[in-house]
């Protein structure tokens, strides 16, 4: 929240986004306060990303030991801060089981606003993403069920994007409605060069784009937080030899889709078809030391990737 105050005063329309606030390691209270004030500074520009944490260390400090507690944890303190936004004053008591606090109707200062509740700029909220990265995630059901802008990891393997579709569209029907792709968010890691040779070169050398510093650091804090077999390929690998085997190169092998225009919107095709119909790609960032090669590569996305995979998908809607 911090990072996204300062980008306030320098963007006009972007929308900035909490990527992620992780809800066990703060109080409910503060995270409204912020992020309603967030809101209201950047004028309704705000998307409010959720999670519930997956660094240790972190959970740990702040008082959440048990992994058991981690998603009860992320699901009481959101709805704590959703009946935060919403209720009317007197504050009404919150009982829960990691949190309880009250403002008492003495203490209040209305004429100043002394413990009331600030009300985000958007009405009845900003918008609230989630990420996922587990198989057949929970979380994804959840924000199926709610409404909530689901987000595929770029950290995880296809198959387990591919498993998000179905606990969305389950999440949806127990809440009575369809299911709309079009909200589904899923992030890769992406660089696009002038042409294939050009990026395998970039790729290999290091010089100018870095890639095995991005995820030496991702699988390194992806296994010492247990969670390596979130990142296999193959869920078969799961408990074998081969799991002990895989290293950071075949994780960068097997997630970073790089090439020319045409290759890369030719894999993001082919990813679409595998995983469903996901509306937004979400560009994971790399280490460029050369920030130049990192614009040409988002300028590239932009202005020759997509066009095609638009124009692939609109003549796959049309053949249908």
């Amino acid at each position: 929240m911090i990072f996204l105050a300062q980008v306030a005063a320098l963007t006009k329309n972007m929308k900035l986004g909490t990527a992620v606030i992780n809800l066990p390691q703060a109080h409910p209270a503060r995270v409204a306060a912020h992020i309603a004030f967030l809101d209201h500074m950047l004028e309704g520009r705000l998307m409010f990303g959720v999670s519930a944490g997956g660094i240790l260390a972190d959970l740990e400090m702040f008082g959440a030991d048990d992994p058991a507690d981690y998603v009860p944890m992320m699901h009481e303190s959101l709805d704590i801060i959703l009946d935060l936004w919403s209720q009317e004053e007197p504050f009404r008591p919150v009982e829960g089981k990691y949190w309880n606090f009250k403002v008492s109707e003495k203490l209040h200062f209305d004429r100043h606003g002394v413990g009331l509740t600030l009300k985000p700029y958007q009405k009845p909220h900003p918008p609230i993403m989630m990420p996922a990265m587990s198989p057949s995630s929970g979380t994804m059901r959840l924000a199926g069920e709610r409404g909530y802008i689901p987000i595929s990891s770029q950290l995880i393997p296809t198959y387990s994007v591919a498993s998000h579709l179905p606990k969305l569209e389950e999440g949806c029907e127990a809440a009575g409605r369809v299911f709309n792709p079009a909200i589904w968010r899923v992030g890769r890691s992406v660089f696009v060069a002038e042409t294939d040779a050009e990026a395998e070169k970039e790729v290999r050398s290091g010089e100018r784009i870095d890639p095995d510093y991005y995820y030496r650091y991702c699988f390194d804090i992806i296994e010492y937080s247990g969670m390596k077999k979130m990142i296999m390929p193959d869920p078969e690998m799961i408990g074998t030899a081969a799991a002990d085997e895989y290293t950071r190169q075949d994780y960068m092998r097997d997630n970073l889709i790089y090439g020319s225009p045409e290759t890369v919107a030719e894999k993001l095709l082919a990813l679409r078809e595998e995983v469903g119909p996901f509306g937004t790609l979400i560009l994971g960032a790399l280490d460029f030391p050369d920030v130049e090669l990192h614009k040409n590569s988002v300028r590239l996305v932009a202005e020759e990737v997509m066009p095609r995979i638009r124009s692939a998908i609109g003549e796959q809607a049309a053949a249908q």
